[in-house]
C-alpha cells in the first residue's frame, strides 16, 4: 500500500460480473479507517484522535507470508509473520485502546507492496496448503493480538486471478465460520492486473467481504475532484453492492491525489448519499501533521446521515 504505482484505469467488467444480479449501492455511513504501524516511527494508537461519533478501525500494516529471518525474505506459502511495529503496537496496546474507546476495532492488513524494499508477491505452493497454513497462522496472530478483522492488500501476483480468488475467499470464509474474525476488507487500486485479481475475488466471494478500501489516491496528483468522483463511480460498477470507501494519503508525495481534492470529493459523495466511509494511508505519516486530516475526515463522517 502506497502512492508510487503505475495506474491503468479499469473501465470494463469481466464477463463473469455480467451474470451477477444488480445489488444496491451502500449509502452514507460513519466508518473511518486508518492504517498504522508500517513506517516504524513509533506512532501509537493513543496518538491518533478518535471521534466518538464515528466507527473507527485501526488497520495494522502488515502481516506477510514471507520469512523474517532470511535476507532477502522469501515466501512461506501462507505462514504469516508480523511486519508491523509490534514493539509499540502491542497486544496490550490493542486491548487498551479498545477498552477506552468502545467505537474502536483493530484489524490487520495482509501483504502490502514491499518487504525490506523488495516486492511482495502473492505466491503459493497449492491452494489447499496455502489456505490451511493461512488459517492456522492468522488464527494465532488475530487471537494473540486481540484483533477483530483482516484486510487484503496484495499488490503483485505470481498466480492467476482465479487462484487468488479461491485462496483468499476460502481463507475469509473459514476465519469467519470459526469466529476468528468479524469483518474483512480488500484494498485494490486502479491497475489492470490488480483489478483482475480483486474483481475475480469479488465475483465469487463478495458475500464474505465487508468493505472495499479502494486506493483512490494512487490515481495521481493531477486528478481533479470530478475525476475522483468518476473513479469512485467506476468502482461501484466494478464491485457491485460493495461498501466502497473513499481514501487519501497523508504521505509527503507529489504523485498522489492531493488531500484537499479527495476531501472535497468526499463532501460531494456525501451529498450524493454515496460516502460509506473514508480511510487514510497512514497514521504514521499523519503524525508530523498533528493528525489534522484524521480529525477533519472524522468530523465530516460524524455529520453523516448514518445507515448501517
Amino acid at each position: 500500500m502506497g502512492s508510487s504505482k503505475l495506474i491503468a484505469v479499469v473501465l470494463l467488467l469481466p464477463a463473469l460480473l455480467a451474470f451477477q444480479a444488480p445489488m444496491a449501492t451502500a449509502a452514507n455511513s460513519n466508518l473511518f479507517r486508518d492504517y498504522i504501524g508500517a513506517i516504524f516511527n513509533g506512532v501509537k494508537f493513543t496518538d491518533v484522535p478518535i471521534n466518538p461519533k464515528v466507527r473507527f478501525d485501526f488497520i495494522l500494516a502488515f502481516i506477510i507470508d514471507y520469512t523474517t529471518e532470511t535476507n532477502p525474505p522469501t515466501p512461506t506459502n501462507g505462514k504469516f509473520n508480523i511486519f508491523w511495529q509490534n514493539t509499540v503496537l502491542t497486544p496490550s496496546a490493542v486491548a487498551s485502546i479498545k477498552q477506552s474507546n468502545p467505537n474502536v476495532r483493530v484489524a490487520v492488513s495482509m501483504g502490502g507492496a514491499t518487504v525490506n524494499d523488495r516486492p511482495v508477491f502473492f505466491n503459493i505452493t497449492s491452494v489447499d496448503s496455502w489456505v490451511g497454513n493461512a488459517v492456522e497462522s492468522l488464527t494465532a496472530i488475530v487471537r494473540d493480538n486481540n484483533l477483530d478483522g483482516i484486510d487484503i492488500d496484495y499488490e503483485q501476483f505470481q498466480v492467476d486471478p482465479d487462484t487468488f480468488a479461491e485462496c483468499v475467499g476460502r481463507l475469509i470464509t473459514e476465519l469467519k465460520a470459526r469466529g476468528v474474525i468479524r469483518f474483512a476488507s480488500i484494498a485494490p487500486f486502479g491497475n489492470a492486473e490488480v483489478q483482475r485479481h480483486y474483481m475475480a475475488l469479488w465475483a465469487k466471494y463478495a458475500a464474505v467481504i465487508d468493505y472495499v478500501n479502494f486506493q483512490f489516491y494512487a490515481y495521481g496528483a493531477s486528478t481533479t475532484e470530478a475525476q475522483y468522483i468518476d473513479f469512485f463511480n467506476q468502482q461501484i460498477v466494478n464491485y457491485p453492492g460493495g461498501n466502497i470507501l473513499a481514501s487519501f494519503t497523508t504521505a509527503a508525495t507529489t504523485t498522489s491525489v492531493p488531500v484537499e481534492t479527495a476531501l472535497s470529493a468526499c463532501r460531494t459523495l456525501q451529498k450524493e448519499g454515496k460516502l460509506y466511509g473514508i480511510f487514510i494511508w497512514a497514521a504514521d505519516h499523519s503524525r508530523t501533521q498533528g493528525f489534522k486530516y484524521e480529525t477533519e475526515a472524522q468530523a465530516l463522517l460524524a455529520n453523516a446521515t448514518v445507515n448501517y
